[in-house]
């Protein structure tokens, strides 16, 4: 996954194949399950700018996700942070533009030094220059 910074979300887009199913032409939900896990953890790193953990995680599926298109999009943004405890919310859409399923997660963040312990950098991004339109060009 490669992901971008959209104004106040985290964008990623992703393309599924065979091997991310469990039903024909039908992405896992395990699989989903891990893609909002990670576009949301990314709100931690390259928003609040630390580390930690996934605390607690509920996925509404809205829509079957069908492997064949050229793309899924993943986005996530930060609902409230307090103290320690951040919640997120995740969605993925597909390439038609429709939801197909979203979360709300919670995470347990680090204070700085902590984050410093635990080695985090900076999160790095891929081609920030590019519009979203230009980033999911990429993948039709």
């Amino acid at each position: 996954m490669r992901f971008y910074r959209d104004g106040d979300e985290i964008i990623s887009p992703w393309k599924p194949n065979y091997n991310h199913q469990s039903w024909i032409n039908t992405v896992h939900g395990g699989i989903q399950a891990t893609l909002l896990d990670e576009v949301c953890g990314w709100v931690v790193f390259a928003v609040l700018n630390t580390s930690g953990y996934t605390a607690k995680m509920n996925i509404r599926y809205r829509k079957v996700v069908e492997i064949n298109q050229p793309y899924l999009l993943m986005k996530a943004r930060l609902k409230s942070h307090s103290h320690h405890i951040a919640v997120i919310e995740g969605e993925i859409w597909n390439a038609k533009g429709e939801l197909c399923a979203n979360c709300e997660c919670t995470y347990m963040t680090y204070d700085p030094d902590k984050a410093k312990e635990m080695f985090f950098r900076e999160a790095g991004y891929g081609d920030q220059d590019l519009t979203l339109d230009e980033i999911l060009k990429q993948y039709e």
